[in-house]
Formats: C-alpha cells, structure tokens, sequence
C-alpha cells in the first residue's frame, strides 16, 4: 500500500496509507473526480460489478435457497406445520442476532396464520445455545416442531436429547461447525464444512439464513397453491429486522449483507414496525436511522435486556401488536442499557488493568470472580482496541467455570482456535466466528487454554499486527470537510464490518481551542490554511496520547487529522465535524 502524505509514525504509532494503491494509480479507468467509485474499488469491489454496489439490491445478490444444504428439507418441513396449523416453538439466542431471527420467523408465520412461541434462554441461568431440559420441556408442552435460530450448529447433546423424546429440530445458524454435525430434522448453516455456497455466504449473521429460510418457505407454499385464496407475505417488508440483526452482530457488509442493509434502512424509515418504531424514540433518534445507529442506539439496546436478565425484551418488543406495549418495552431495555452501561464499566477497568500483567501474549485473556457475564462480550471488543490485538474476557462463577466471550482482529479467526481448544479437551464449550466467540472452560484450565491460543495464534496475530496502519480514502483541506463530502461517502455505503466507512487526512491544521467534554471526550476546533475553521472530536481521548497532544497543541506546529467526516446536525443548519482517530505533526 502507498505512503500516505509521508507519515510512517503518528502520534498514536500508525503509518498512514491509502486504502489499495494510491488514487490516481489504481485503475487506468477510474476518473480522479469520481469519489464513490474511488470509494468502492478502495473495498475490493470488482469493476463490473460497481453499478450492483452502487445501489445494493436483494435482486442483485439473492442467491436461490436451495442451494444450502437442508434449506429444502427446513421449507418442507415448515410448510407443512403453517398448513397444518400446528404448535412451532422458535429457539433463539438472547443476542441481537438471535432476537432479530426469532422475531422475523414469528412475523412471518403470524402472517402465513401460524403463532409461533418464542423461548429466549436466559443468560445467566441456562447459558448459551439450547439445552435439551429446554427442548424436552418445548415438546412435552406441546410444540410438534423446534426451529432454533443464531445455536444449535454445537448442540449436540441437547439436539440428542430432544431426538430422544420425539421432538423434530430444525437447527438455523451461522456459526462455525465441527466436522460432524449433531442430530437433527434440518441443519441450515452456510458455515458447514460440507456446505459449497459457504464460501459466498459464510457472512450471513443468522437472521439472514433466517430471511432465506423464509424465502425458501413462501417459494414452497407458491408451489402448493397455499396463496390461491390468500394474501402472500410480503418477505421484503421485514428487511428492517434483517438489517439491525446483521449490523449488531458485526458481520461483514459484503455481498448480500449490503443489500440487507441498504433496502432494511429504507424499511425502518418508513417505521413499520411498531417495536422498532417506539425503540427509535426511546433512542432520541429524530431523523431516519443509519448504519451506525443499529450497531450502536438500536442493538445495544436490544442486548440490554439479554446481558441484566430479561432476555426475552427483545423478541417481545420487535414481534407486538400493540403501541403501548412497545413503549413500555423500548423504555425499560433504555433503563437497561444504562444499568449496562455502568456494569461494563466496572468490569473494562478491571479487565484493562489485569491485561497489563499479561505481557504480549497474541490473545489476551483476562478473567475475575464476580463478573457479569452480560457485559463481558462488550468489554472484549473494548479490550481488543485498546491493545490492537484479540482478547477473550472470562466471568468466574463460585464453583470455577468460566464464561468467556472473545473479539478478534482482521486475519485472525478466533472461532476456529476456540473450536480446536474445545475439540483439544480443554473448554466444556467453545464456538464462534472468525471475529467473535463464546467459551465456557473450569479456572484450572485458564493456563492451558493460553498457552494453546499462544501456539496457534502467535505468528497470525503478530502478521496482523505487523500491517497495522490507517488507511485512507481521501485528503481534503479542512473546508472541504462538508456536509457535500459526507454526502457523496455515504453513496459508497453502507459501512460496516469488512465494508470500512471512508477516513480522510484533513489539514495542516492549527488547534485554535481544546477542551475536555463528556466521559474523556476531547472538542477542538482547528483551522487550516485556507482560512477555514471545523469542529472536531476525540472520544475517549482525554488521557490518551492523542488527546494530550490536541488539547496541549501550540499555535505554531501544524497538524495533519485523520478520521471520519460526519453530519453535525445541532445548529440551525447542517454542518460537518470531524471525529478524530489519529494526528501526525506536520514537522
């Protein structure tokens, strides 16, 4: 990758690079003044598919369903349960993804006629994934099928169980699977070893296996005349669902995930949903939402009520009929979020200190008695950005197991080490993906489990380490940070996961004034040599390096910022502010 304005060190330690080759060397067709095409080539994006990502549409990027393994048999199976009338029980994760995919198969059999019952485990009392008490309990009370969604593809006990009484499971999930598979009526899953549309899909959060399910089960009601005399349901109109599941559990925006998001926020502006509308609010979202707003207003308020207890909050809010019921949803997971909030605080102080004693081991793992396991997959992510490498945090309960959750780095896939760990004896309970895991493991085997991810992950984690750098889209003087700019970028969207929202260099730049705001948010305004002044902020960078050197910048000594143009809506009319990641000085 090409040097960027010639900064191999910024303050916080980064080169700075542009993103692929530098613009006007990375393809002999591309038109310097044609941002968002710069923009998508930038990510990967083939040129003859450009005009496809553009406009990301579900016609696009659809795939036939039938091509993943069960799909058919799981459409069959679930055709005959809506025509037959009979008792479904939807077993979802207490997650975002789970939530959202247990919500979308109940609206959608609530539009075919079919109520289905929701299970939601609890966090705290029944752990991760189904447990076979449950699934025995599902059938005993009547339900004569089991889909359970976002778990269940490591289930292998409690599928055997649920096998054992008579009760049919259709398993859909999109986490990483052993080479064996557990017993059940259908298993959907794009990450299948023996799954060949995995290599195109193995992205999809679950709740878009989930919409795909759907499709494959209207598609297989049309061909048995079940819509002759009634209304057929209008599979698009859940794509809000769709949208807040796969942007909240961080998968890739790539392929028909960005088609997922793109037309699910065109949904949610038209609040549709009643739940999601009233979540909006309690939010203080004025305008139509977007991307970030899922992954940082919306999802973690869903989680809330999963991470402090009430587990099922989420599926109840999305899934009512009834507007005052959802505000009275939207406003107890908003008083949740804070009671997180201040929870995951306590526990990212600890953690930050016990990963100091840690040395430089590739993944770092941390773990204390007395941690709630609702916050800890939070203050993972939190831990693995603040040390550029993965981390796993571990909740210690009185008897010794630990819960643990883990994030990851681009090129490292902790979800496989974790699965070789549990196939190595070493976890009770081990799954994930390439970016996120879960663990459940005894405190004498913490050493072991270290040592383990040491070996395996070492060299990886030091590569992806070693190509650290920021990269960028775009260098602008600070009066083309605009609201014109952040505009045109958002054209290339939407951004997330594996689809980097663009980073410009703005400056040289002047620190005519700093100060400290919010939680460790530092405020600056800068000016440039073209005469022209922007609002820009550092969060959490009070006590950072970084943040040191905006709030103690001389007047003389000129600076170049990096980071994310964004709208800044407070005044009486729209401006642009910077939010800062990095700073280099000019000098």
């Amino acid at each position: 990758m090409t040097s960027l304005l010639n900064i191999q060190r910024s303050i916080t330690g980064q080169a700075w690079r542009w993103r692929g080759l530098a613009a006007d060397a990375r393809d002999p067709g591309f038109a310097p003044d044609d941002l968002v095409t710069q923009l998508l080539l930038a990510r990967g994006c083939p040129r003859d598919e450009l005009e496809a990502h553009r406009a990301p549409s579900i016609r696009a990027f659809m795939p036939d369903p039938s091509i993943f393994n069960d799909m058919d048999k799981a459409a069959e199976r679930l055709a005959d349960a809506v025509q037959a009338g009979e008792q479904v029980a939807i077993f979802g994760d207490y997650d975002v993804d789970g939530a959202t995919s247990a919500a979308l198969l109940i609206l959608l059999l609530r539009d075919l006629g079919l109520e289905a019952r929701p299970y939601i485990p609890d966090r705290l009392m029944e752990g991760y994934g189904p447990s076979g008490e449950a699934l025995v309990k599902l059938k005993a009370e009547g339900a004569s099928l089991i889909v359970t969604v976002d778990c269940g593809a490591q289930a292998f006990e409690a599928l055997a169980m649920a096998q054992g009484v008579g009760a049919e499971v259709i398993v859909v999930d999109h986490h990483k699977c052993a080479s064996e598979l557990p017993v059940a009526l259908a298993l959907v899953n794009p990450n299948r070893l023996d799954e060949t549309a995995g290599a195109a899909h193995g992205h999809l959060a679950a709740v878009g296996v989930a919409w795909l399910l759907g499709a494959a089960l209207i598609r297989t009601l049309r061909t048995r005349g079940w819509f002759e005399n009634r209304p057929e349901p209008r599979l698009l109109d859940l794509l809000d669902i769709v949208a807040l599941g796969t942007v909240a559990d961080v998968a890739s925006l790539k392929g028909l995930n960005r088609a997922f998001v793109a037309q699910g926020l065109k949904v949610m502006a038209q609040r549709r949903n009643i739940g999601l509308n009233a979540l909006i609010e309690a939010s203080r979202l004025t305008r139509a939402p977007v991307c970030s707003d899922l992954g940082f207003a919306l999802g973690p308020r869903i989680n809330a009520g999963g991470r402090v207890g009430r587990s099922d909050l989420g599926v109840r809010l999305l899934t009512t009929r009834d507007p005052d019921e959802a505000r009275a949803i939207a406003a107890e997971l908003n008083t949740l979020n804070e009671e997180r909030r201040a929870i995951e605080a306590e526990v990212q102080r600890t953690a930050e200190e016990l990963s100091l004693t840690q040395g430089n081991r590739a993944v770092a793992i941390v773990h204390a008695h007395g941690w709630h396991a609702g916050v800890i997959g939070i203050v993972a992510g939190r831990l693995k950005e603040k040390l550029g490498r993965p981390a796993i945090v571990i909740a210690l309960d009185e008897a010794g197991i630990g819960k643990g959750s883990g994030r990851s780095i681009p090129g490292v896939d902790l979800g496989a080490a974790v699965l070789a760990a549990k196939d190595a004896g070493l976890l009770h309970a081990g799954g994930g993906h390439a970016m996120a895991c879960g663990v459940t493991i005894a405190e004498d085997r913490l050493d072991a489990f270290a040592d383990f991810l040491e070996e395996r992950l070492s060299e990886k984690v030091t590569a992806a380490m070693g190509d650290r750098a920021l990269l960028f889209d775009a260098v602008v003087a600070p009066g083309g940070v605009n609201p014109a700019l952040v505009e045109a970028m958002e054209e290339g969207g939407p951004y997330g996961m594996g689809w980097p929202a663009p980073r410009i260099a703005a400056g040289p730049v002047t620190v005519i004034k700093a100060d400290i705001v919010g939680t460790n948010h530092v405020r600056a305004i800068v000016a440039g040599d073209d005469g022209r002044s922007i609002k820009a902020v550092a969060f959490r960078a009070a006590e950072t390096e970084l943040g040191q050197a905006l709030l103690s910048a001389p007047r003389h000594r000129k600076l170049w910022l990096a980071g994310r143009a964004r709208i800044d809506d407070w005044g009486s009319r729209p401006a642009a502010e910077l939010h800062i990641d990095d700073a280099a000085w000019c000098d």
